[in-house]
């Protein structure tokens, strides 16, 4: 099954692991986020179409708490698991950090995904190859991102410094919908609010997206 780096520089899927050493396979994440998120495209869904007979997510469905527990558990995992080959000692008290973040959330899951829409994640900025340097590195993976032939990197609108392998920060923005460096938030869902109706009438809901939060 194709991942989104490979959806997106058009190159057939791979079972090689020449291209990232230190990169985890987020493909559990993601599967599990499509149970928990309908809006959410499985990894099949990138290659091919959704068989007829295959049943869509409810989309008012609220997701379990054991659910949403095990699906911060997943990322902490990862998170846990690259922190134990960390090159250096600055990039394992990062990872640890992130683990540390995610405890919260794993003993006391959210009630609601607070993370990124996948149309957030889809939108960001992709920073060309020619814009990026010799050293630079993804903070979580910490390899150099002209190692790879065809890097796939994207700024977060927070700072201009802040740029990561999209596979590497995806989920963690999926899950948490904040910059992993400096923690702000970068986007929030669409939020249901209560509007109060005229005439003594029952308030309405109304949809509303936070558009300022997009690039807050």
């Amino acid at each position: 099954m194709a991942t989104q780096y490979e959806v997106e520089h058009n190159i057939k899927p791979t079972t090689s692991t020449t291209r990232r050493r230190r990169q985890v396979d987020m493909s559990t994440f993601t599967a599990h986020l499509h149970t928990l998120d309908p809006e959410t495209p499985s990894t099949a869904s990138t290659t091919q179409q959704r068989p007829p007979h295959e049943p869509h997510n409810n989309p008012h469905a609220v997701p379990n708490p054991a659910d949403t527990a095990a699906l911060f558990r997943l990322l902490q995992d990862q998170m846990g698991t690259l922190a134990t080959t960390a090159p250096t000692e600055s990039n394992r008290a990062f990872l640890q950090s992130l683990v540390e973040a995610l405890e919260l959330d794993v003993a006391h899951p959210p009630r609601q995904l607070e993370g990124v829409t996948q149309e957030f994640l889809d939108g960001l900025d992709r920073v060309p190859r020619r814009a990026l340097k010799d050293d630079d590195a993804c903070p979580i993976c910490a390899e150099r991102f002209l190692d790879d032939p065809y890097p796939l990197v994207v700024e977060l609108p927070c700072h201009g410094s802040h740029r990561f392998d999209l596979e590497c920060v995806g989920p963690w923005l999926r899950g948490k919908g904040t910059c992993p460096l400096c923690r702000k938030e970068l986007g929030k869902r669409r939020e249901v609010v209560q509007r109060g109706g005229g005439g003594g009438g029952e308030g309405e809901e109304e949809e509303e997206d936070d558009v300022n939060g997009l690039y807050a």
